[in-house]
């Protein structure tokens, strides 16, 4: 039997995942989580086979959860199963560790599949994931890491740089508290920092910060 886990902040989407994977004669999910912490504590307690790992979840995102997992173990199979083909998405997950790529409006048997390949060793990615993938080894690697940065990443980074919250920075924005998260999570993949401090420590290194 291939052990699941699956972390995904919509229950009737766990639901529904867990129903069909469960049916099949190769496959248990072992464990479901809401959150990117739940997620993180399961992995370890049960060490999966495969984890399938949503991308935008409440208290921490999937990109940090994976990034945390691989850090601590990592022979860890993740399978990013979103809703999201951004750039600002894709490649911090696969740099975090993520083995395969997977879009929500896959078939559950598609999903199935990819979880007994990835269980075996290989890598599954979306086309357009692939597509992406081969266009930005085409392009030259030569442009400042911050110019990687959307527009909204670079006033998440700024607002940080005026030392303002999560909190205070989605008042300020209008937005979504964990819709900040993700940012933060994304701005500190694309700068190649550890943690809030080195990037705006980056930020003011190299004049950002007017």
């Amino acid at each position: 039997m291939i052990s699941v886990l699956f972390a995904d902040d919509h229950e009737m989407v766990r639901i529904g995942v867990s129903a069909y994977l469960s049916a099949q004669s190769d496959i248990e999910v072992v464990a479901e989580a809401s959150n990117g912490h739940d997620a993180i504590e399961l992995a370890l307690q049960y060490k999966p086979d495969v984890i399938l790992m949503d991308l935008v979840m409440n208290e921490m995102d999937g990109i940090e959860a994976t990034k945390r997992i691989i850090n601590v173990w990592p022979q860890a199979r993740i399978i990013i199963v979103t809703s999201f083909l951004d750039d600002d998405k894709v490649y911090p997950a696969l740099e975090a560790g993520a083995t395969s790529y997977m879009l929500k409006t896959s078939k559950a048997e598609e999903i199935a599949n990819a979880i007994r390949a990835t269980y075996e060793g290989q890598s599954i990615l979306e086309p357009e994931v692939t597509g992406k993938i081969m266009n930005k080894m085409r392009k030259p690697s030569h442009q400042p890491l911050h110019e990687q940065l959307t527009v909204r990443e670079q006033e998440v980074l700024l607002l940080m740089a005026e030392g303002k919250s999560n909190q205070e920075i989605a008042d300020q924005l209008f937005i979504a508290l964990k819709t900040v998260k993700v940012h933060v999570s994304n701005i500190l993949g694309k700068l190649e920092v550890q943690d809030r401090t080195q990037a705006v420590i980056y930020a003011f290194k190299h004049d950002l910060v007017k």
